[in-house]
């Protein structure tokens, strides 16, 4: 086997990395960094993780460091260092392995330790993560010419990418994501293997190919990753509903199709390296325009009514489907319904944006702006932020300074507990829902004297009607929703 260079070079090694290599030589066992922690310094960025392998077996590292941990099939060790970095406080040690059969096309069928380092280097998956390093004199080992990848910004597979694809199926995803991390570009046979192997992707769990499309969708370049996934046949894989976009014209405002958009409202998510639920925002906002799009004779262009309602329904089913956390499935269905907010500050009273800001949530309110921002540049228009989007958004702020949730009122259950001698149960719950409708509509009512009142009158009411004016807000959003759902599945005949 071909060594393209073993030579000494020099590297930024953290001190627990190196007493750990040393600890190993000291014993008498090889050591060596590999894979990504080795392809990250060639390329000049800081690791994330440090790997080392070894010839030593499980057993022989664990009685090297006795303050390690073993719990795997793999053979890997965890080293405890000590440090204070939790990206250094333990060290990955693996022995040497071979690996045979992939009946599952996810994980070997037989793992064997051995003593060969090649023989280790040769089950990797791409030949810039199949590089050792000798830390103590800067030796390389660069068996599959990954420096030589490196170097013309390259990726390609060790051996057989057929094999290697063949062997675990999410490599396919974490080569776009490299490529994507990287700015690399495919390989030409390596490319050709993903597109023949990409139907191998559904034997894969969902929560591992969700892994790989967070981080794809966090890298510099999601929209070049996203379009190769599309290219290579992956996307149907991984979310199939992006799909129906390609090739679906939109109105006058718009200068590409639903897919084209979608991607640019991404990118300028992470060109502004704005937070990942964003970024997912962006790229399912107008997901359901497909299925929504009617010709209007009078406008002599497209229309999509209710895309936004229909749309976050369709992105909240397939995140689910990705194994999302209902916390991110909660907030980006959200920010979906919502994007089409009115937003001329002429037209619209401090009212409608405090309802506004209850429907998306505080929490919210700011991400729902900066994915309003990244619509408009998916259009093709080069100005952020219009004159009109500035006030609104000093709107926004103003109402945010009003009270807009139940703890933003001048009163609180323990408050009115004390004062009117109750006791902790759901009328007390009601009786503060009932009062911030009231200060949605008026801020002038938070005071304390008119809560009191108030609060007085509604604590008189039986419990039923007291219920209904508790729920009212709520039932009438929900209410809201639903009609408007409805109108649109019978109007447009959506499904």
């Amino acid at each position: 086997m071909e060594h393209d260079s073993i030579f000494l070079m020099e590297f930024p090694i953290p001190l627990e990395v190196k007493t750990v290599t040393a600890g190993l030589r000291a014993a008498e066992y090889e050591a060596y960094l590999v894979g990504g922690c080795v392809r990250d310094l060639m390329i000049g960025r800081t690791p994330k993780d440090w790997d080392v392998t070894t010839n030593a077996k499980p057993e022989d590292i664990v009685r090297v460091f006795p303050d390690s941990f073993y719990e795997n099939d793999f053979g890997t060790v965890g080293v405890k260092t000590g440090s204070e970095d939790p990206k250094l406080a333990i060290i990955e040690v693996t022995p040497y392995r071979t690996e045979s059969g992939y009946s599952d096309k996810r994980r070997p069928d037989a793992v064997t330790f051995g003593d060969n380092l090649e023989e280790d280097l040769a089950r990797r998956d791409f030949t810039i993560n199949a590089i050792a390093l000798d830390d103590s004199i800067g030796h390389i080992i660069d068996p599959y010419l990954g420096q030589k990848d490196i170097e013309h910004k390259i990726l390609r597979t060790v051996g057989s990418p057929a094999e290697r694809f063949e062997e675990d199926a999410l490599r396919l995803m974490r080569a776009v994501r490299l490529v994507a991390e990287l700015d690399f570009a495919l390989d030409g046979e390596t490319a050709a293997a993903i597109k023949e192997k990409a139907p191998n992707l559904k034997h894969i769990s969902r929560e591992r190919i969700r892994d790989e499309f967070v981080r794809i969708l966090n890298s510099k370049q999601p929209m070049m990753a996203i379009v190769l996934c599309q290219q290579l046949d992956l996307l149907e894989y991984i979310a199939p509903d992006l799909t129906r976009g390609i090739g679906i014209d939109q109105n006058q405002a718009h200068s590409y199709d639903v897919f084209g958009h979608l991607l640019r409202a991404l990118q300028h998510a992470a060109d502004k390296d704005w937070d990942f639920d964003i970024r997912l925002a962006a790229l399912f906002h107008d997901v359901s325009k497909p299925e929504t799009r009617r010709w209007s004779d009078e406008k002599k262009d497209w229309t999509f009514h209710g895309h936004e309602v229909v749309g976050s329904r369709v992105t909240r089913k397939a995140l689910e489907d990705l194994k999302f956390s209902r916390e991110t499935i909660e907030k980006v269905s959200k920010l979906v319904r919502w994007h089409m907010f009115f937003s001329d500050p002429d037209q619209i009273t401090l009212s409608a944006v405090r309802r506004m800001i209850v429907n998306v949530g505080e929490e919210n309110i700011h991400h729902l702006l900066n994915l309003r921002i990244c619509d408009r540049i998916g259009t093709g228009r080069p100005k952020e932020q219009p004159f009109r989007f500035r006030k609104y958004k000093a709107m926004v702020e103003e109402a945010l300074r009003d009270p807009i949730s139940v703890a933003m009122l001048n009163t609180d259950g323990s408050r009115i507990m004390e004062k009117f001698h109750m006791k902790p149960g759901p009328r007390l719950g009601w009786a503060l829902s009932a009062l911030l409708e009231e200060v949605l509509d008026d801020p002038k009512k938070n005071s304390i004297d008119y809560l009191d009142t108030r609060t007085e009158a509604l604590l008189a009411l039986p419990d039923e009607v007291l219920k209904d004016l508790g729920d009212a807000g709520k039932k009438k959003r929900e209410e809201r929703e639903e009609e408007e759902l409805q109108n649109i599945l019978k109007k447009h005949h959506v499904c």
